[in-house]
């Protein structure tokens, strides 16, 4: 029924405009607004507004807010004051009597009628109405009870109204009955019927410093003034569809919520979302073949796409894991008040104009806890897990209202489709080209590293990209807890690789392995590199005992949170628990940090350090000259530097190595060869890429550079009895150089 009305839980109005010729906007209609302000007059307990058509429009408190002052200046003028009574208008039987019903019928049409359906356009009737009448009374005492007595209150109870202080500045020139005022005031957010997340469709006021594309969804980046955080403006193309797709994608997707995914289609992401595409083409087709619209098969693939978001995929939240510029989004509570917020790889934290709803909210949490097998409810309040999305990967860390005393909340940690690689880093200056040299080395040649860091300092990532440095040929078994390493990817470029997940720290689900357990099971599964997605807890007992049994075979190689080796070293010892003398079996540690600009505005990460741990101290590593530095960050040149003890070749594990090699033995200068054409295959990439095919960094050809590398150095020692670095590097470049041309 048209302008059927609704209070739902919490005070919020809701009012049916399907069908109304009036439209569905208190901006645009007298007559949908003066129904709100009825509403209010009867139930003053009103806390937001939502108008339901095709779409939904909600106006939030503070919008509710100016539309309350106005039912109860009504309330006042009417009920209370009685200002619209006719013994204000002057005494029965005096010669003004014969104004009043005048008087009484315009002055009752103004609150009755047009303060309902338009206040600003009221205050204007009695601001001129105000001014005609004083003029009158300057030679008439009717007039001047008229005006102190019905004129005056009724602009004292109006002027209260925050709606006419807002309006003021725009009355200049306003004719009665102009909508465009409230438009300027009014911003309510956007929900199509067929989807949860509320958009708001007012770009904000400030300047548009950045747009771009992330497939058909328009990105504008807004700064604003007086603010150091930006807002991340999307307008994805579900809220920019006709009326009748509208329409089918409501009925489309109430038919196909009905369908059960199988259990193999839950646990591949992928499967389950080409089959709710293709489901989507074919049911969208013949709902527009029962109405009688026409719609084309481009119009059909564009609108199974969106069906397939918010059926079988995470609705709103693909939008924001399609762009690659993404890194983080927050969802906090209380959910349906706060906006979405997001980590731009450029802006930092921005603020967005979607605002995800409870039943979003409740909505993701079902299809995490059904991806993961892990519970998340009163006794599990907390759930950490993986998603997939079309364009991106995720991890997710999920909290319950037990946790979290303004309900459920979650954070996503948004990873590369494409696994990181060293170029990548090199373009991104995280690395500098004599790093990447010694890490392929050091990886290569099976050695023991923990890369360390805070939060979100590219730790996962950058282990990633040491994984591609690991040739093919050698087996690969990693161990998470939570699936972020690129397992995938890798196997698909030919990797001999084999995933272990492990139970959460967090979450205690009992049919999981713990990690300690998984670990001690990866020893047993044959001859391989073990890679752990990060030591959290008493795992790495068990990770240590692995370094101790992989060293000089193959390379073990973690992540752990710390700020610097020390800070590493007495976490693992006093916190996980691991005896000091077995940190010894720890080669190296990394160090990656996110550092601030001078103006605390801006932030950037980097690898600040890599450290070398020796072997011969006892108990305290720091005390006994256990950690020595082979490259430190230099904040002047914003670049890594060799240490002394690196460029002399000093390194203990780097001559450990080369003890191992025959023509490597006792001869520094050629492992320092080694190590710089390593990073110089690497930089050429980056500068051959940037100006050919930026993919060039990708996975793909840097296996295949690896490769050739690998290809070409046996070539020149079979050839010269020793590796010839220059002719390595000529016979790699020729080999790339042809590779770009033909990409």
């Amino acid at each position: 029924m048209v302008f059927e009305i609704e209070i739902l839980e919490g005070g919020v109005l809701r009012i049916n405009c399907l069908g109304s010729i009036y439209g569905c906007s208190l901006e645009d209609s007298d007559v949908v607004l003066s129904k709100i302000i009825d509403a209010m007059i009867a139930e003053r307990k009103i806390t937001s507004i939502i108008l339901a058509e095709s779409r939904e429009y909600e106006y939030d408190f503070q919008q509710t807010k100016l539309l309350l002052e106005v039912a109860n200046a009504f309330t006042t003028i009417m009920r209370e004051r009685k200002i619209i009574s006719l013994k204000n208008f002057g005494a029965a039987g005096s010669a003004c009597e014969r104004l009043f019903p005048v008087w009484y019928s315009w002055a009752n049409d103004l609150v009755a009628s047009q303060l309902r359906s338009d206040p600003v356009g009221a205050y204007v009737n009695l601001t001129r109405e105000l001014r005609h009448a004083k003029v009158k009374a300057a030679g008439a005492g009717c007039y001047e009870h008229y005006v102190a007595n019905v004129l005056e209150p009724l602009k004292e109870v109006l002027e209260n109204c925050q709606l006419i202080q807002m309006a003021k500045p725009y009355l200049e020139g306003y004719h009665i009955g102009d909508r465009a005022i409230y438009r300027e005031i009014f911003h309510p957010s956007v929900r199509p019927n067929f989807m949860y997340t509320k958009y708001m469709m007012q770009p904000p006021e400030g300047e548009a410093i950045e747009k771009y594309k992330v497939g058909d969804v328009d990105i504008e980046i807004y700064k604003i003034p007086g603010k150091v955080r930006y807002v991340y403006y999307t307008v994805p193309p579900e809220f920019t569809l006709s009326e009748d797709e509208y329409v089918l994608l409501d009925e489309a997707k109430r038919i196909l919520e009905e369908r059960r995914p199988r259990e193999f289609e839950m646990k591949d992401q992928e499967k389950m979302r080409e089959v709710f595409y293709n489901i989507g083409i074919e049911l969208l087709r013949d709902l527009a073949d029962q109405s009688g619209k026409a719609m084309s098969q481009r119009q059909l693939e564009k609108l199974s796409s969106i069906l397939t978001r918010y059926t079988a995929g995470l609705g709103i939240l693909e939008v924001l894991l399609a762009d690659e510029n993404v890194q983080d989004i927050f969802i906090n509570s209380p959910l349906g008040s706060v906006p979405t917020y997001i980590y731009h790889s450029k802006y930092e934290e921005c603020e967005t104009n979607l605002i995800p709803t409870r039943t979003d909210g409740e909505r993701w949490a079902t299809r995490f806890k059904l991806i993961s097998g892990r519970p998340l409810d009163e006794a599990n309040p907390v759930l950490d897990t993986e998603t997939y999305a079309s364009g991106g990967r995720a991890r997710v860390a999920a909290i319950y209202p037990k946790l979290s005393p303004d309900g459920m909340a979650m954070a996503l940690r948004r990873h590369r489709e494409r696994p990181w690689t060293l170029p990548l880093f090199l373009d991104a200056k995280f690395v500098n080209p004599l790093f990447a040299g010694l890490m392929s080395f050091v990886t290569d040649y099976g050695r023991t590293y923990l890369i360390a860091g805070t939060r979100s300092a590219g730790k996962s990532s950058l282990l990633g990209s040491l994984m591609l440095e690991i040739q093919p040929r050698y087996r690969v078994i990693t161990v998470e807890d939570t699936l972020e390493l690129p397992v995938e990817q890798l196997r698909a470029l030919g990797y001999n690789i084999e995933r272990l997940k492990s139970r959460s720290v967090i979450t205690h689900v009992e049919t999981e392995l713990p990690a300690d357990e998984a670990i001690r099971t990866a020893l047993r599964l044959g001859d391989s590199s073990l890679i752990i997605g990060e030591v959290r807890s008493l795992e790495a007992k068990a990770l240590y005992e692995a370094m101790r049994i992989g060293a000089l075979a193959n390379v073990v190689a973690g992540t752990i949170h710390g700020a610097d080796a020390y800070g590493v070293f007495d976490r693992v010892v006093n916190d996980l628990q691991v005896p000091p003398t077995s940190f010894k079996a720890t080669d190296l540690v990394v160090i990656c940090n996110r550092l601030r600009s001078a103006d605390g505005l801006h932030s950037f990460r980097r690898v600040v350090g890599v450290t070398e741990v020796r072997k011969h101290w006892k108990d305290d590593p720091a005390e006994e000259g256990g950690f020595v530095n082979l490259m430190d960050y230099s904040s002047k040149s914003d670049s890594l530097k060799a240490s002394g003890t690196f460029l002399n070749g000093e390194s203990t594990i780097l001559n450990d190595i080369a003890r191992s090699v025959k023509e490597w033995s006792g001869n520094w200068a050629a492992v320092w060869d080694n190590i710089n054409l390593r990073g110089k295959i690497a930089q050429t990439i980056v500068e051959i890429a940037n100006r050919t095919d930026r993919n060039l960094m990708e996975a793909e050809t840097v296996v295949d550079s690896n490769q050739m590398f690998h290809i070409l150095s046996e070539r020149s020692k079979n050839e010269n009895g020793f590796i010839d670095t220059e002719r390595v590097y000529n016979d790699w470049l020729d080999w790339f150089k042809k590779k770009a041309k033909s990409s």
